[in-house]
């Protein structure tokens, strides 16, 4: 079902309404404080990718590099970043959207926030439209007070991924790169590979040629076919720790699909578990 309020906003949009009194911008960019305090747009509050939008265990094989943290803790965040639930949240990073900005669209979604974009292209578009950029220590422009009571967005758990991976009245699909899924390489979790009965739909071909999305008619071309096979409810969809993976998501959300079940453990959970993995595709 198509949403009322788009997932995406581009940087020239974003421009002309950056000074409005309900706006809250927030760089979600994968980066150390510092290095936002250095650089960043205009307004923008950060959000730590690994600190507020995450809990991280010691032991990665409980719930993966990226669970989400308790609904509560969440709620302060948002309450911190002076957040509403009339606030129009506009959220960045630096790798076009493809990261810890989309996990942030999915987890403010997912506590019922209407008003939540994303900015397509990310920091680099903003840039090349001339929006500002400056080094200030930013203040909320409101105090915050955000109550969320539990994730409403479809989640899958490491069992029910394991118990319906290889049920052909489900789909799994994993968006990380074609290499990766192959088992040919892994930079960054202990065993290479994929969940068996997995396919395979690179979240880097959910953008153009300059790092933007593409339109919600291409992106309901290139999803709709696979996805109206399955009962709703039946696809579920990972990455590596659970962020990248709502990049896909917010690109079905932007072609007016329904938003699948998100496994948030992912791959790095799954490999950490010794489960059977797999290294030729489905």
């Amino acid at each position: 079902m198509a949403d009322t309020f788009s997932p995406l906003i581009r940087a020239s949009d974003l421009l002309k309404i950056y000074n409005n009194e309900t706006l809250v911008l927030v760089d979600a960019s994968n980066i150390p404080r510092i290095s936002y305090e250095k650089r960043h747009l205009d307004s923008a509050l950060f959000v730590d990718v690994n600190t507020e939008l995450a809990d991280i265990k010691e032991d990665l094989a409980k719930g993966g590099r990226h669970p989400l943290p308790d609904i509560k803790d969440f709620s302060e965040t948002l309450a911190k970043l002076g957040i509403n639930r009339n606030s129009h949240v506009v959220v960045y990073d630096e790798k076009n959207g493809s990261n810890a900005a989309a996990r942030f669209w999915w987890m403010l979604k997912s506590v019922g926030h209407e008003k939540v974009q994303v900015l397509d292209g990310g920091f680099q578009a903003a840039e090349k439209v001339g929006f500002p950029i400056n080094s200030d220590i930013e203040i909320p422009k409101k105090s915050g007070n955000y109550l969320a009571e539990r994730w409403l967005l479809p989640l899958a758990d490491m069992n029910e991924v394991e118990e319906i991976s290889r049920d052909e009245n489900h789909l799994v699909i994993d968006v990380r790169d074609s290499e990766r899924f192959r088992g040919e390489k892994e930079p960054i979790d202990l065993i290479a590979g994929h969940i068996p009965g997995a396919i395979n739909i690179p979240l880097t071909t959910n953008m153009d040629e300059n790092g933007l999305f593409l339109s919600p008619d291409q992106l309901k071309g290139k999803y709709q076919e696979t996805l109206e096979k399955f009962p709703a409810g039946n696809v579920i969809v990972h990455c590596g720790s659970g962020v990248s993976a709502c990049h896909t998501l917010l690109a079905i959300a932007q072609a007016g699909l329904e938003i699948p079940k998100l496994y948030v453990g992912s791959w790095s959970e799954w490999s950490r578990n010794n489960k059977e993995i797999a290294t030729t595709d489905r």
